[in-house]
């Protein structure tokens, strides 16, 4: 395998570049040490890598294995510009390792007083101690100390101290070099421990267990006989699932082709999918202002996939198939994708389809507008808190969108920005319909 590690410690961008382009490299790996390619980048200072890996979708929180977050070595090593860039990738500022150090310990021990000042302007907690009992400021010099003082009761902070507690969490640990194949190989059925149905669906069963010590979801596809040519089949198309190199994309990390079950592992949301978050009891309030953000993190999606060369397995989006990771990113999950064996003819979830998509060939339809089209569902989703079409079977849905111009219609008090962006969307010529490379600007601009 190619030294990705190496080439962050030199920043190498060329080489990181190139690496990052296959899609299925996964850039939350981790090296012996779980070191990260985004722990060694904040490391060693590189602030052009530490961008790129973000804008890629590495996980800022990501521990190594002395639980030291990105944003522990940014603050150990003076890296002002990558503290900065972290932060407002969402870096929780209060983490603490092995030692139970935050980065502020590290930044007030060094005497960086800009970063440190950077930290506690955005919530960094100066009464944090670590195990020995030391707060950040015990481990700053005097005049240090008195200016975090002082900030910290500018800002509110409650200054009694707060004895360490371990909170490190496997579930955020950098996968392993072996955890994640750089390359498609099966993972045999006896390294999964599967414990929890989650869901029955006609697409197969769905899981909850564990795999390498990781939090998973396993999806055993509903096949009628695993034919010889079907598993040749499974194995050809399920690498193009494994697509590492976005935010908003979900990858399946490995797959199991047993005798007699094929199945799709992939990482475990504990949100669950946006149609749970807006139709279930998740408790998670989805303002316009969150409902923007769901709808640019699925177009960057989107476009992302569109992108690619066609993947093979099909792809329908809709509520179901997006999932909610802990930060309240939206990302579109690979697992939810069709293989060319399972039944094509047959449609469960209508209601975010296009009339042409019920009604046309596959070869004849335009995939990209018939996406657009479920884009803009999603979105009225989002705006009106409703499920489509709620008081029709799937195939009434189905049949009255295809023959009778079934629409869904926007409610008084909609933001009009949305109402307008869902009537674009759903234009009923499909070549006139926008991109999503179109759509993101203005999802961007709305969202300030």
């Amino acid at each position: 395998m190619e030294d990705i590690f190496h080439w962050c410690r030199e920043g190498n961008s060329i080489q990181v570049r190139l690496w990052l382009d296959d899609t299925e490299h996964d850039m939350n790996l981790g090296d012996d040490h779980g070191f990260s390619p985004l722990h060694w980048c904040a490391k060693e200072g590189h602030s052009k890598l530490v961008e790129m890996l973000l804008h890629r979708g590495a996980r800022v929180n990501a521990t190594n294995m002395g639980d030291d977050i990105p944003l522990h070595l940014a603050s150990a090593h003076g890296h002002y510009d990558i503290v900065q860039m972290l932060i407002r990738h969402r870096s929780d500022v209060n983490a603490a390792n092995e030692h139970g150090n935050t980065p502020l310990h590290y930044a007030c021990f060094w005497g960086y007083q800009a970063i440190a000042e950077e930290l506690v302007n955005n919530g960094a907690l100066i009464s944090l101690a670590n195990k020995d009992g030391d707060t950040p400021l015990d481990k700053a010099k005097a005049l240090l100390a008195t200016r975090l003082h002082n900030l910290a009761v500018e800002s509110g902070q409650e200054l009694k101290k707060i004895s360490f507690k371990d909170q490190s969490w496997s579930g955020m640990k950098t996968r392993s070099r072996d955890a994640t194949l750089s390359r498609f190989k099966g993972i045999n059925i006896q390294e999964l421990t599967l414990h929890n149905k989650v869901a029955i669906t006609p697409g197969g069963e769905t899981w909850r267990g564990r795999w390498q010590n990781n939090e998973i979801i396993a999806k055993i596809l509903a096949i009628r006989e695993c034919t010889a040519r079907v598993a040749r089949d499974f194995n050809e198309e399920f690498p193009k699932l494994r697509i590492f190199s976005h935010p908003n994309i979900l990858p399946v990390l490995g797959a199991c082709n047993a005798p007699s079950n094929l199945i799709v592992i992939s990482q475990y949301m504990p949100r669950g999918s946006l149609y749970d978050l807006l139709h279930g009891t998740a408790g998670i309030v989805v303002d316009t202002a969150q409902a923007v953000r769901f709808a640019l993190d699925i177009a960057r999606g989107m476009a992302y996939l569109h992108s690619l060369e066609r993947i093979i397995p099909e792809y329908h989006l809709n509520s179901f198939h997006v999932m909610i990771d802990d930060d309240l990113t939206a990302r579109i999950n690979m697992a939810d994708a069709k293989f060319s064996f399972q039944e094509r003819g047959r449609v469960y979830q209508p209601a975010w389809m296009s009339p042409e998509m019920l009604q046309k060939k596959r070869t004849e339809r335009n995939w990209e507008a018939c996406d657009m089209w479920s884009f803009a569902i999603c979105i009225w989703e989002l705006a009106t808190r409703e499920i489509p079409f709620a008081d029709l079977t799937p195939m009434e849905a189905g049949m009255r969108i295809a023959t009778e111009g079934l629409r869904v219609t926007i409610p008084p008090g909609t933001s009009p920005h949305l109402a307008k962006l869902i009537k674009i969307c759903m234009n009923e010529d499909p070549g006139k319909r926008p991109t999503f490379d179109m759509i993101i600007p203005i999802l961007d601009k709305m969202k300030r």
